[in-house]
């Protein structure tokens, strides 16, 4: 049964001074605070590791931001943003990536009603070790659906899509900064692991991480994973129902590796420690893949709405994991992707994740509430604890350390 949540309830003052609209000198300066039964400590990132629970596994998500808004000017001088959000033809992140002449993309169309159908064209040059490459890129529409648009890319020379974005395109930072995208932006909203390209916002809680850090966890013998989630744009999608359950969740596709599984199968029951609400998303879904696959063979994708079922499910967190490895062993495969729009709000139980590192999120939205379902009514007396001691907030904001209460109320 869809729980009867109602966002308003999920509503803290955030004043604007209080985003943080630029990142901090150094990843690690930031702060943390963490949140252990409900005891919350005023901490400095770089000391995360002294606070991690020896003897867990911790899991990162190395999707990497691409750079998606592309500013194209018509004839008559207008400006048209086409901002890229998921691969249509290929359909594959890493196909798609690595095509040299065409592609057709999922896109968001600014200033749309300037754009009467023409072919739109960017045209740019850049230097790459003393050699000037020019770069003509078309934009054709082909199609609208709602509020997106499909859009064919096209252009000569030879150089793949992935170097195209990154001669023309723009980072795609988030709308609630106020502000244009500046050179610091194509280093610091993107984390340090980050590796394979398909997101269009970061799992922030990861830009925290340096060397040093990661350095101090292994040192702790605490295991590092990596899965990949591409994170859409959806992501910044206010909730604009008065109830959750008329919400509708957005999906984002994922994969990991039969390895990265059989790693969770020997930590099923153990800590585990979610680097961003982007690997909680993803580590939580599987379970219900796994489902899938014992049920009717193959995992298929994560409906919104699946985890609350009145009758729940019988299997446990590995039976889940095994049944994963079992379906890729038996296909002859080394990873699963899939598409999850799986919603975590209070009354969820979490199969996998017993510790999670995120920022602070905006006040009456999905992460919100995801954050609630992690700590239950305490998230008030968090939020108002980072406030009153001077913590920044949202993508380039300071950091938390929750760990998960399995057993909550409501509000």
């Amino acid at each position: 049964m869809k729980p009867a949540i109602r966002i308003d309830d999920y509503f803290y003052d955030l004043p604007e001074d209080r985003i943080a609209k630029y990142p901090l000198a150094h990843r690690d300066d930031s702060k943390l605070l963490v949140n252990v039964d409900g005891k919350l400590s005023n901490c400095l990132f770089k000391d995360i590791a002294d606070f991690l629970p020896s003897n867990s596994l911790m899991v990162f998500n190395e999707t990497k931001v691409v750079p998606a808004r592309l500013l194209f000017r018509r004839d008559s001088g207008a400006m048209i943003e086409v901002f890229c959000l998921e691969p249509k033809s290929p359909s594959d992140y890493q196909q798609v990536f690595a095509t040299t002449d065409s592609c057709v993309w999922k896109t968001i169309v600014g200033n749309a009603k300037k754009w009467k159908g023409d072919t739109l064209s960017l045209y740019t040059e850049h230097t790459d070790n003393d050699q000037i490459k020019a770069i003509d890129l078309k934009a054709d529409l082909i199609s609208k659906e709602d509020n997106s648009f499909t859009v064919r890319f096209s252009w000569s020379g030879g150089l793949s899509f992935s170097q195209v974005m990154e001669m023309c395109g723009k980072m795609p930072i988030p709308p609630y900064l106020n502000r244009d995208t500046q050179p610091i932006d194509a280093t610091r909203y993107q984390t340090l692991y980050a590796r394979i390209e398909g997101s269009v916002a970061a799992p922030t809680a990861g830009l925290h991480f340096t060397d040093k850090e990661l350095s101090a966890i292994d040192a702790k013998g605490i295991e590092r994973a990596k899965l990949c989630l591409h994170v859409g744009a959806g992501t910044f999608l206010p909730v604009k129902s008065e109830y959750i359950a008329d919400h509708s969740m957005h999906g984002e596709p994922f994969s990991v590796t039969r390895d990265f599984l059989c790693r969770l199968s020997a930590y099923a029951g153990k800590e585990l420690v979610a680097v961003g609400t982007t690997s909680i998303r993803t580590l939580e879904s599987l379970y219900y893949l796994g489902v899938h696959c014992i049920e009717a063979g193959e995992p298929g994708v994560v409906e919104q709405w699946e985890p609350y079922r009145d009758e729940g499910y019988a299997y446990s967190p590995k039976d889940a994991v095994d049944a994963l490895i079992k379906y890729l062993d038996n296909n002859n495969l080394n990873s699963i992707t899939s598409r999850t729009n799986l919603i975590i709000v209070p009354s969820y139980e979490f199969k996998f994740v017993t510790y999670m590192v995120t920022n602070f999120h905006q006040p009456k939205s999905t992460l919100l509430l995801l954050i609630a379902a992690a700590v239950g009514s305490g998230w008030k007396q968090m939020y108002g604890f980072a406030m009153d001691n001077g913590y920044r907030f949202l993508s380039y904001g300071d950091s938390s350390l929750l760990k998960v209460q399995h057993k909550f109320r409501l509000l």
